[in-house]
C-alpha cells in the first residue's frame, strides 16, 4: 500500500495523470448518491445511469486570456446578434473530440486571428455539475490580428486593450479572469515561487464526471501529514461522481459527510491539484483532483469505517502543507451559484 499511495501523489503533485484501475474506481456514484436522498425522503432527479456527452449532457467551455508585454489583453467583438458590438475574451464551447488546449487555440485563431501557444491553466468555473469552463493563458505565436474589413460569424474584430472600462463587455465575468492572468504573468516575470508553475490539463480519458480528493490532516502526537485513504478494489485516494444537477460545493459536501458522517470536522478545500480529460477514446468525462485540509488534528477527527488516515512521507507530507501555504500554488475553483 505505501508504495503505490506515495507514487499516486507524487503524480499528482507533478500535474501527471493517475493510471490504470485507481484511476476508474469512484466510492460515491451517482446510484449512490440518489440512494442517500431517498433514504432522507428526497426524490433524486438525476439518472444513475446519467453519461457525459458533450453538447448533449454536459457543457465544456474554454477561455483564454492573452496578455502582452504591455500589459494589454487580447478581446474580440462579438459578431452574434444577441451580443453584437460587445467586447469579450476569446472563448467558446469545446467541440466534440476536442481536447481543452486544442479548443482554446481554436477559439483564438477563430476569434482574433492569432496562433497561441496555451501555457498554464489559470482557473476552473463551474455552474452545476454539467458546466465548466477552464481558463487559459498562454503567449502569441504568430497570424494576423483580426481587422474590421475581415468580419465574420465568429467575431468583428480583435484588438489589444489595457483598460477594460473603454469597452462595453458582453458580461463582466471576465475581469477577474483578467486580474488573475495579468497577476500571473507579473509573477512569472519576477520568478515569485509563492504562484504555480505552468500546468495544462492532463490527457487521460474518463467515461464518468469525477471528484478525486487529497485529503490532508495532522497528526498532533507527530506533527506527521496524513492523508485519506479509500479502498474498494484497492487502496485509492477517495473519488466520487459530480452530480451533474448540484454545484461543486454540493457534491464535494456530502462527499465528505458520507466519508466521515453527518458531524464532519471543519474542514477547506483549497483548489485543484490537477484536471484531467482527453476525448480520444469518445469518452466526454473528466477528473477534478482537490486538495481539502483539515483544520483539526487526526486525533479529533472520526472516520465511520469506510477509509483510514495514511501517514506519507516526510518529503511529500511538507509538499502538500507548501501547496497550502500559499492560495496562488493551486489551480483555483470558481463555483457559480
Amino acid at each position: 500500500m505505501p508504495d503505490t499511495v506515495e507514487l499516486s501523489l507524487d503524480r499528482v503533485l507533478h500535474t501527471l495523470p493517475l493510471e490504470g484501475e485507481e484511476s476508474e474506481i469512484c466510492d460515491f456514484s451517482l446510484e449512490e448518491q440518489n440512494a442517500a436522498l431517498e433514504s432522507q425522503g428526497v426524490q433524486p432527479t438525476v439518472s444513475p445511469n446519467f453519461k457525459p456527452v458533450v453538447g448533449e449532457t454536459v457543457t465544456y467551455v474554454v477561455a483564454v486570456v492573452l496578455i502582452n508585454d504591455d500589459n494589454e489583453v487580447l478581446m474580440m467583438q462579438e459578431a452574434k446578434e444577441s451580443c453584437a458590438g460587445k467586447w469579450y475574451l476569446p472563448a467558446g464551447r469545446i467541440e466534440k473530440g476536442e481536447s481543452i488546449v486544442d479548443a482554446g487555440k481554436r477559439e483564438v485563431l477563430e476569434e482574433t486571428g492569432l496562433h497561441v501557444q496555451c501555457s498554464t491553466l489559470l482557473m476552473v468555473e463551474c455552474a452545476r455539475g454539467s458546466w465548466i469552463r477552464y481558463v487559459l493563458t498562454g503567449e502569441v505565436t504568430g497570424g494576423n490580428l483580426k481587422t474590421p474589413s475581415e468580419a465574420d460569424k465568429e467575431s468583428l474584430q480583435a484588438k489589444w486593450v489595457e483598460n477594460m472600462g473603454e469597452l462595453t463587455l458582453r458580461a463582466n465575468d471576465i475581469l477577474e479572469l483578467i486580474s488573475r492572468a495579468r497577476a500571473f504573468k507579473e509573477a512569472r516575470q519576477i520568478q515569485d515561487k509563492t504562484w504555480h508553475s505552468d500546468q495544462l490539463p492532463c490527457l487521460r480519458p474518463h467515461s464518468k464526471l469525477l471528484l478525486r480528493l487529497v485529503v490532508v490532516i495532522k497528526k498532533k502526537a507527530t506533527n506527521r501529514v496524513h492523508v485519506l485513504l479509500s479502498e474498494r478494489t484497492s487502496w485509492h485516494l477517495p473519488t466520487c461522481e459530480i452530480n451533474p444537477a448540484k454545484s461543486l460545493h454540493s457534491t464535494l459536501r456530502k462527499f465528505m459527510v458520507d466519508l466521515f458522517g453527518a458531524e464532519v470536522g471543519a474542514h477547506r478545500p483549497h483548489g485543484l491539484l490537477s484536471v484531467e480529460f482527453d476525448p480520444r477514446e469518445r469518452k466526454d468525462g473528466a477528473c477534478l483532483t482537490m486538495l481539502v485540509a483539515f483544520r483539526p488534528p487526526l486525533e479529533e477527527v472520526p472516520i465511520i469505517g469506510k477509509c483510514v488516515w495514511h501517514e506519507i512521507s516526510k518529503e511529500l507530507g511538507e509538499r502538500l502543507l507548501a501547496k497550502m501555504a500559499s492560495r496562488n500554488l493551486l489551480i483555483p475553483v470558481h463555483v457559480i451559484c
